[in-house]
């Protein structure tokens, strides 16, 4: 029998506010990317939908852009709204954890950021020709740019820039 392994569901949000976005820095004590810059995110949770009721007979609808706002609220402490998928990315860490990833874009609509304590200890608002002076993790300079395309009506797939 094939070894399957089960994927951890991460949702991240490149929130605009101003024309400007907001990246966290991971906590130095972190085990995945400590003290690296990102947007903020996390793991999807069957709390996030089993106890709600269902849209229909059989289903929840708008899990993702749920875990996303609890997230979101959770990790920085702001509301969204108008999420939009940007791209998806898949990989398997050194712990042999694999982890799929939902990269959308929302708009800032209220809140004052407030960092979780343990999860980023820096952020900053930023555009994109800023956030090239921070260490940010791979590929999100690239999300970024695809928000930022999105943010002018031009629609691409992920591509390194």
């Amino acid at each position: 029998m094939e070894n399957k392994l089960l994927h951890e569901v991460v949702m991240t949000a490149i929130i605009v506010k101003d024309g400007k976005y907001l990246i966290t820095r991971r906590s130095p004590t972190k085990k995945r990317f400590p003290g690296m810059w990102t947007v903020p995110g996390g793991k999807l949770e069957t709390n996030d939908y089993i106890n709600l009721p269902k849209e229909t007979k059989d289903y929840w609808y708008n899990v993702l852009e749920k875990v996303l706002r609890r997230e979101v609220k959770e990790e920085v402490g702001l509301e969204i709204e108008n999420i939009e998928y940007v791209t998806s990315l898949a990989t398997v860490h050194a712990d042999s954890n694999p982890s799929l990833v939902i990269s959308c874009m929302a708009d800032y609509v209220s809140g004052d950021v407030i960092l979780q304590e343990n999860e980023t200890d820096k952020c900053a608002w930023v555009t994109l020709e800023e956030s090239k002076n921070y260490d940010l993790i791979d590929g999100i300079y690239d999300e970024l740019v695809m928000a930022d395309n999105r943010r002018k009506g031009i629609k691409t797939e992920w591509k390194r820039g």
